[in-house]
């Protein structure tokens, strides 16, 4: 049995990230002779300190312990076959702990699944934003025997730096992603899912969405997933918090997704995981022509890209008003998903990799 130690900065099943590029595959990888271990940072407790406005003291403590148990890791590592850095292995601008596991000699997976080589601000550690340095993503890259990029648009950039890169995409698991919601509601419910970082980007919605509610009335309803803190009250839309063992049926409740996206460097370098989400369970995407957006989505057939508020407002108002094309774009997009973004479409791309590293 072969050892793999995956590097993260979260539990298990707390980050989409995390969950959507490695965990997922973990009882595919260890029926294939590959035993698997996630050693995190953040725990429960940790969660509600770092990603809240001041406790820096606090947020210390984390920096401190965090220190120590990545030394801890670093001495462990020769008793693995690969190491599997997902993002960086910490929390600051350092990279000491890739240049230290580089020196163990135990081959280096590097993934990353945005364009984390560019800042993008979180509003909830603000003041602590210079102790990250973006530019450390191009010397990890260097480092590591192998890079497995979300999309084309980063691999290009990794390319710059490493000669051995994969694309593999953001997966969704189609067996888990299964919508059984029936109920005909005389109502539309137009959804997004994501979280309190990327509020910022459902609220480039919110002026179309106002006018959809305008035109439209008690015919459509609001939800938004990933923030119990968000209010909007002119959409009448409260946020409810994301819960691993309701994500499926919470989404499932949407009978129009949407992904709005700035068109900007940083996210052309997103890998369309909410996009991909809604599909999955045959929900009609609406998604910004951004990125990798316009590789997943065939607009018309599969989904729908939107490029101006015109289109978006066009775009929603068809869906809500023809239940037929929402059932045709979403069975289409079931498909897509299950073809080129599901797990067992992509499972042996991993395999081929880990391999591949070992072999050499």
């Amino acid at each position: 049995m072969r050892k793999i130690l995956f590097i993260g900065m979260h539990r298990l099943d707390r980050s989409p990230s995390q969950r959507y590029r490695f965990e997922q595959y973990f009882d595919f990888l260890e029926k294939n002779g590959f035993e698997c271990e996630l050693s995190s940072l953040i725990s429960v407790k940790d969660d509600a300190i770092l990603y809240s406005h001041g406790h820096y003291f606090g947020k210390a403590i984390i920096f401190f312990k965090s220190f120590f148990k990545r030394l801890i890791d670093v001495w462990r590592s020769k008793k693995y076959d690969l190491i599997f850095i997902q993002r960086e292995a910490f929390m600051t601008g350092t990279i000491f702990f890739e240049r230290l596991f580089k020196k163990t000699g135990t081959p280096i997976i590097f993934d990353f699944d945005d364009a984390i080589w560019l800042r993008d601000e979180n509003l909830a550690n603000r003041s602590l934003q210079f102790l990250k340095r973006p530019e450390k993503t191009a010397q990890i890259i260097a480092l590591a025997d192998h890079v497995i990029a979300g999309n084309n648009y980063l691999a290009d950039f990794a390319l710059k730096y490493n000669e051995q890169v994969s694309v593999i995409p953001t997966t969704v698991d189609t067996e888990l992603y299964n919508n059984n919601y029936k109920g005909p509601e005389a109502t539309v419910c137009i959804g997004w899912t994501g979280s309190f970082t990327t509020i910022k980007h459902f609220e480039l919605a919110v002026p179309i969405l106002l006018k959809i509610k305008a035109k439209y009335g008690h015919k459509v309803r609001f939800k938004l997933i990933g923030d119990a803190h968000y209010h909007n009250q002119e959409l009448d839309l409260k946020g409810i918090p994301w819960q691993s063992k309701s994500e499926v049926q919470d989404l499932s409740d949407i009978d129009i997704g949407i992904m709005p996206l700035p068109d900007d460097k940083w996210s052309k370098g997103k890998c369309g995981l909410k996009g991909l989400q809604y599909m999955a369970l045959g929900i009609p995407t609406i998604m910004s022509a951004v990125g990798v957006n316009t590789e997943i989505i065939d607009s018309g057939h599969n989904g729908l890209l939107a490029s101006t508020p015109a289109e978006w407002e066009k775009h929603l108002s068809d869906l809500i008003e023809s239940r037929e094309l929402r059932e045709s774009l979403g069975e289409a997009g079931r498909k897509t998903v299950e073809k080129y973004y599901s797990i067992k479409s992509n499972q042996e791309k991993y395999l081929e990799v880990f391999n591949n590293i070992l072999r050499s």
